[in-house]
């Protein structure tokens, strides 16, 4: 599904990089709607992926994302709560 999604993907770059080329205006909204066909596909076949992942991963994804960010905050603690060093409080 993924390959296929990135075929597509790949296949609408291309259009609309043609259409950009092309000075016919036909040609041009002819390959314009091509690339928008790809796009909805591309759209369509990201959904079932998205709806296909199995909920284990998203709650692994989800506990490592609230994991980083807890000790991000505590590093931010630690260094809110560490005293100045010695060379920054005796500057006499």
């Amino acid at each position: 599904m993924i390959q296929r999604c990135h075929k597509w993907r790949q296949k609408r770059k291309q259009y609309i990089d043609q259409a950009r080329q092309t000075p016919d205006e036909i040609e041009r909204e002819r390959l314009l709607q091509a690339a928008e066909h790809y796009g909805r596909m591309v759209n369509a076949e990201q959904g079932k992926i998205d709806s296909s992942r199995d909920s284990k991963e998203k709650a692994a994804a989800e506990k490592a994302i609230a994991e980083a960010e807890a000790n991000n905050t505590a590093d931010k603690e630690d260094e809110e709560e560490s005293p100045f060093p010695d060379f920054i409080t005796n500057l006499n």
